[in-house]
């Protein structure tokens, strides 16, 4: 991907990535309340001005995602062969989406437990994806049944977070994907959509 990019691309991605790596770091040493948008700044080389050009709040260094995730996500969609139906596809995008999350997924959780603001957040670290795997359900679907195809998205999403929602705290990320294949296997199919 870097390849795809000019230089001026390349170091917003780079700071980008800079203000997140030492955002989440301090996060995780100090706590997200008592960090601040300073601390950060400082610990990434940028300055407070340059913070809010890259994130609208504190909150979005934790749910906001980078562009490559968006593309990696993206790439997910597009590349489910045609005539799969659409329960294994929604099934593969999810896993595939939460396995990109692999390193991060756990440290927003426990960020999230240990901080009233972030718990209380109206944010999600899924928001740009779902809406993207709306939209893209819908491309792939023109003409079906939009109520069982709606059904099937819904279904999907409600087993990713109730997979996320049972996680326990003492469990690896890989029993969480565990978790997930297991709700979607359990998840009754409505379609071959």
């Amino acid at each position: 991907m870097a390849g795809t990019l000019n230089l001026r691309e390349r170091k917003k991605l780079a700071t980008w990535h800079a203000i997140r790596s030492a955002a989440l770091r301090l996060f995780d040493e100090a706590g997200f309340e008592t960090t601040t948008v300073e601390q950060i700044a400082a610990a990434a080389n940028v300055s407070r001005a340059t913070f809010f050009n890259y994130f609208a709040t504190k909150e979005a260094v934790v749910f906001d995602q980078g562009p490559e995730e968006r593309r990696h996500w993206q790439a997910l969609m597009n590349n489910r062969p045609a005539d799969e139906p659409l329960w294994d596809s929604l099934a593969a995008v999810l896993t595939g989406f939460c396995e990109s999350l692999r390193e991060r997924m756990p440290l927003q959780r426990r960020l999230k437990a240990q901080s009233p603001a972030l718990e209380q957040s109206g944010q999600s670290f899924g928001e740009q994806f779902f809406t993207d795997l709306r939209n893209w359900v819908a491309d792939r679907t023109t003409g079906s049944d939009e109520l069982t195809v709606t059904l099937s998205l819904n279904l999907a999403v409600a087993a990713t977070l109730t997979a996320y929602q049972t996680w326990p705290e003492d469990e690896s990320f890989d029993d969480f994907l565990q978790r997930l294949e297991r709700c979607l296997q359990t998840c009754p199919r409505t379609s071959t959509v």
